[in-house]
């Protein structure tokens, strides 16, 4: 798949990549900051700066007038914000391409920011905020991020605090996007059906005028360890969640694709080993998944579960055989491929997808060194080998690096520490 990468004079990228066998387009604009930029004060501002932008502009002075807009094309349009970047997007039918461009992009560059809005905004910011909090299965991975970047911005949930999000008044908001909001952190995507030469013209014609600048740096985060870490959320709720991981290596790590193996290996299907040990021959859990994430300057690959009460011993126990069988016996060619192929699958499945193309080029522009086509990244895929398996699952398989986030009616954790050998 082709793209053309367009960097304009104030540093703003523009990644482009058509798409002939698609009737649909898909416009991302992203932007590099996101909750681990903020202090204790901000706390909850990127996210909460995402949501405003669907408040209203000048041009479309109402939620309802964007979201009836787009609606009356048919339009999927949403907003994200993650520890470091923040996301708006839109996909439409590739006949309202126009129409995508201009509303995105004025959401995102004529946003009112309006205190009237802010204040109504931070019950719905509030409300969400209590979902998350009642439900565990998403829950716990704040905790178990929380657990592994203590006292620093990428452990803390990236919703912020009840009393920040109350805080907040609009220069607060205008500060922060000044600050942040810079062309030269900014990046879009178009992906689909689209004429590219006059697209990129349009995208000139209303960012040009963004001004660059120098954003402030993370703080640095510690990602050393001595020894084995719990986290307990008292909880009483019928299930049990709990992630059981390790710390592993940032997102432009030489073994990154080894590792992304390893954990499909692991559980990445329902015929991944954990899925296999943990619900079918145990009946353990409804869910069972090897999940991981990467930053910058460090990650992780984690497994997660639900399970009854009683069982979370057990299941903690065969989750860590499962590790520990890893750094003791090489994997089978065959299933070394099976991993692979599953990979494969599912990307060249998303390619289909101009949203999942989009956010495949627009991630890596922001986040890569370089971006690399799906045929590149097979190839340093197809390069990994049972061994490197091997050397990856001893090197981060260790009992000092091993961390266990749960939530759930559960007080021992000094007793869960204990188990957490391999």
């Amino acid at each position: 798949m082709n793209y053309k990468k367009t960097t304009l004079k104030n540093g703003l990228r523009i990644v482009t990549v058509p798409m002939k066998e698609t009737q649909t387009v898909t416009v991302v604009v992203m932007v590099g900051v996101g909750s681990r930029y903020e202090t204790e004060k901000e706390a909850g501002l990127s996210h909460f700066i995402e949501h405003m932008f669907f408040k209203g502009t000048e041009k479309r002075p109402t939620t309802l007038d964007i979201s009836t807009e787009l609606d009356s094309i048919g339009g999927e349009y949403n907003a994200f914000t993650s520890k470091d970047r923040t996301g708006y997007f839109a996909k439409v039918d590739a006949r309202h391409v126009d129409t995508a461009i201009d509303v995105v992009f004025d959401m995102f560059l004529n946003s009112k920011i309006e205190e009237e809005e802010i204040k109504k905004e931070s019950g719905t910011i509030l409300q969400e905020l209590n979902m998350y909090e009642d439900t565990p299965m998403r829950n716990v991975g704040d905790v178990f991020e929380g657990l592994l970047y203590p006292k620093n911005p990428l452990g803390r949930d990236i919703i912020g605090y009840k009393k920040t999000i109350k805080s907040f008044k609009r220069n607060d908001f205008l500060e922060y996007m000044k600050k942040f909001y810079r062309s030269n952190d900014t990046v879009i995507a178009v992906a689909g059906k689209f004429k590219e030469k006059e697209t990129v013209e349009k995208i000139k014609k209303y960012f040009s005028g963004m001004e660059q600048g120098e954003k402030p740096k993370t703080a640095p985060v510690s990602d050393k360890q001595s020894g084995p870490q719990v986290k307990i959320k008292y909880k009483k709720t019928d299930q049990t969640n709990f992630i059981l991981g390790v710390r592993a290596y940032d997102q432009n790590h030489k073994d990154r694709y080894a590792l992304s193996l390893l954990s499909v290996i692991l559980g990445g299907g329902m015929s991944s080993r954990l899925f296999t040990e943990v619900r079918e021959k145990r009946g353990l859990a409804y869910y069972v998944r090897t999940i991981g994430d990467t930053f910058a300057d460090v990650g992780y690959v984690a497994t997660q579960a639900g399970v009854e009460h009683k069982n979370l011993e057990l299941a903690i126990s065969t989750i860590l055989g499962e590790y520990k069988k890893t750094t003791r016996e090489k994997v089978s060619r065959k299933e070394l491929q099976k991993a692979k192929d599953f990979i494969k699958g599912g990307a060249v499945m998303g390619m289909e997808a101009s949203d999942e193309v989009a956010m495949f080029f627009i991630d890596q522009e922001m986040a890569q060194k370089k971006i690399m086509t799906l045929e590149e990244k097979f190839k340093l895929i197809d390069k990994v080998t049972e061994e490197d398996i091997a050397r990856v699952a001893k090197d981060i398989f260790q009992n000092k690096k091993l961390n266990l986030a749960v939530i759930g009616p559960h007080k021992n954790r000094e007793k869960l520490r204990k188990m957490l050998k391999l």
